[in-house]
């Protein structure tokens, strides 16, 4: 299915000409290659999994008999893939009743894939495969933030995420997916956003879960339907941003 969605995806990527639409009136983008890339993913599914639920955030939710549905994202990140930036990715979980326990975090571009689920911990790349394992960072002085935007979600939400990015070392901006593919690299520590879906965090948890880092909701519950997210790389870190958060 990554496969697939990387070829969808690439056809359109810095192609002059590229048509872009509006979900919104606030500017939410998909393009062809959002839609055909979700085509593509489900046209396997259907072939090989016709049991399953799939939910995907071009074509909605399709009922399922099986338990397991397959939550799809077929460019997260729109933004950056429309202004030519290797930020986005594609998006692939498997969930049951109890959440998702299999993710994909895909880059065509860079051409790196983040795996993770059970007995299963690794990125492939343009340097090889190594397996994936989160920072040991575990005070917010040394720590490195991501979010996607600045603004983070409502003003009570930057509010309470700069509470946070005034305590750590560094706060970087505008990676979309990829910041979660990052931290269970172990390249940064903290991913803290708002107003997400589904389709948007389900393979992170997977492949975070899978590193040995910690996804919650602002108060340290079940984030699998979206809303607000932590991301930890450890214990202590994600306690130290959940009581920033609440204050």
């Amino acid at each position: 299915m990554a496969d697939a969605a990387r070829v969808e995806t690439l056809r359109h990527f810095r192609q002059a000409g590229l048509q872009t639409e509006s979900k919104r009136a606030d500017f939410d983008p998909v393009t062809v290659a959002d839609r055909d890339a979700e085509t593509a993913m489900r046209a396997i599914l259907a072939e090989r999994r016709p049991d399953d639920g799939v939910l995907g955030e071009e074509y909605g939710q399709t009922d399922g008999t099986s338990g397991l549905s397959w939550v799809l994202d077929p460019i997260d990140g729109t933004r950056g893939y429309i202004s030519g930036s290797p930020t986005w990715g594609v998006l692939i979980a498997v969930s049951d009743a109890k959440g998702p326990f299999l993710g994909v975090i895909d880059q065509p571009y860079i051409g790196e894939r983040f795996y993770g689920g059970p007995g299963r911990s690794e990125m492939i790349g343009p340097l090889g495969k190594r397996t994936l394992g989160v920072r040991a960072t575990t005070v917010l002085a040394e720590a490195t933030l991501f979010s996607t935007f600045p603004e983070v979600g409502t003003p009570a939400e930057g509010a309470a995420f700069r509470r946070v990015a005034e305590q750590v070392r560094l706060t970087r901006y505008g990676c979309d997916c990829y910041a979660y593919a990052l931290l269970a690299a172990g390249q940064v520590d903290l991913v803290i956003e708002a107003g997400l879906q589904a389709y948007d965090i389900q393979a992170p948890i997977a492949v975070i879960e899978a590193a040995g880092g910690i996804v919650t909701d602002w108060t340290g519950g079940p984030v699998h339907e979206g809303g607000q997210v932590v991301a930890a790389a450890t214990p202590e870190l994600h306690r130290a941003a959940l009581r920033l958060l609440a204050e």
